[in-house]
């Protein structure tokens, strides 16, 4: 076995805290501020309705706060240059749903469930999980919110200091179908974990906690700065052994069979032949890997034909984008390195019912067509096994109006 690298050296001790340990950056803030903050926008999407143009309420978020969307700086936040330069094909959103982090799964009943980060802005705070339902990609039902921080978390409902500002929100909450029953994975600013599972087997819950309600299963936890991990994901190879992984993907890691925690160290991983090129990276990256990673956040895993596909998502030519490498074995070591679908951002793949593959889409650049709503985009397989962006797309993605 290959040394545990200092990484996830520090990742296996924030995991070990005790539990009394103060969350990192927890903070009490008087009920008046919170109140106050809850009250300037809603913690929910709903259930959709009709947006003028390429932005979500006249607006984008980001952590620095709203920044409002006229006709003459629109272009500056979404130009859609990744479909005028023939990248991906001139797509449309799924359901204008102001969305980030857009995931969708095939669900055990044959339905597509959408879940991602929701509310006016996830910056600031979010009620909880919001869940939609589909039987065939294209019409949406609005199943609400499912699990709240407020009724239904435990160290979740603690308000904490990100970017020197009170913030309570879920980021990136992913719904997966396990062992025959319905699990979320969710991450909080800044930066702690936690697993849900369905009581009744039913993906609209309601929700407990599979893994300690007390503090989170990873991050969160501890005074550091490697206390800051999100955007966790779930995957359950044929064998029904699950595995995680989070932000950059630079661990995999084999969880209990009732995915209450760890069932062993984490396995650092390896990619052989890095794609090193600087303009590939976010320069954070540049200064701190090298460019020797993966990406920096959104990690998604998923197995076809025997071969494991592990991403993460990076700033690839000021694109948010999605970067793969794959490998036989689950641990790795991972080969190649590249861009697979120009602007979709950190998302998931899927298998639809008759057996074609997607990528889930939800604009967080400037070269993207919108920004923060839900979408998705065929994919293929070469012969190779690497992905390729579908030259036959369902005609319900397209945009027939431009």
């Amino acid at each position: 076995m290959k040394p545990i690298s200092f990484i996830v050296a520090i990742l296996i001790w924030i995991n070990t805290v005790p539990a009394q340990e103060k969350i990192w950056a927890a903070t009490a803030y008087p009920k008046t501020i919170t109140d106050s903050i809850m009250k300037s926008a809603s913690g929910i999407s709903g259930a959709g309705k009709s947006v003028v143009g390429n932005f979500f309420g006249g607006h984008v978020g980001n952590w620095k706060g709203d920044i409002v969307v006229t006709e003459a700086n629109k272009k500056q936040y979404a130009n859609g240059l990744v479909i005028t330069n023939g990248y991906i094909p001139n797509i449309k959103p799924l359901w204008d749903v102001h969305m980030r982090d857009a995931v969708i799964i095939l669900g055990g009943d044959g339905n597509y469930y959408l879940t991602g980060s929701t509310g006016d802005n996830i910056w600031k705070f979010n009620d909880g999980i919001e869940l939609y339902r589909s039987k065939d990609l294209k019409t949406w039902d609005y199943l609400g919110l499912v699990w709240s921080i407020e009724n239904d978390g435990c160290w979740e409902k603690q308000w904490r200091n990100h970017h020197n500002r009170p913030t309570r929100a879920i980021w990136a909450p992913e719904l997966h179908y396990i062992h025959k029953n319905y699990y979320i994975v969710l991450s909080m600013p800044p930066g702690g974990i936690s697993i849900l599972k369905s009581t009744t087997g039913k993906p609209e819950g309601p929700y407990t906690h599979a893994t300690n309600p007390e503090k989170p299963l990873l991050g969160g936890v501890g005074p550091i700065p490697q206390s800051f991990l999100i955007d966790p994901t779930l995957f359950e190879d044929e064998d029904g052994k699950v595995y995680f992984t989070q932000g950059s993907a630079n661990f995999i890691v084999k969880m209990k069979e009732d995915l209450s925690d760890f069932a062993e160290v984490p396995h650092p991983i390896e990619i052989i032949e890095p794609d090193t090129l600087g303009i590939h990276h976010l320069k954070n990256c540049q200064l701190n890997y090298k460019n020797k990673d993966l990406g920096f956040e959104g990690a998604t895993l998923f197995k076809r034909n025997d071969i494991y596909y592990l991403g993460s998502t990076d700033k690839y030519e000021d694109r948010y984008s999605m970067m793969i490498a794959t490998s036989p074995n689950i641990y790795g070591p991972y080969t190649g390195r590249y861009e697979v679908v120009p602007c979709n951002g950190g998302t998931n793949f899927f298998q639809a019912k008759n057996g074609d593959w997607f990528t889930c889409f939800f604009g967080d650049d400037f070269q993207a067509p919108w920004r923060e709503k839900p979408g998705i985009i065929k994919i293929e397989f070469d012969k190779m096994g690497t992905i390729k962006v579908s030259e036959k797309q369902p005609s319900f993605i397209l945009n027939q109006n431009k």
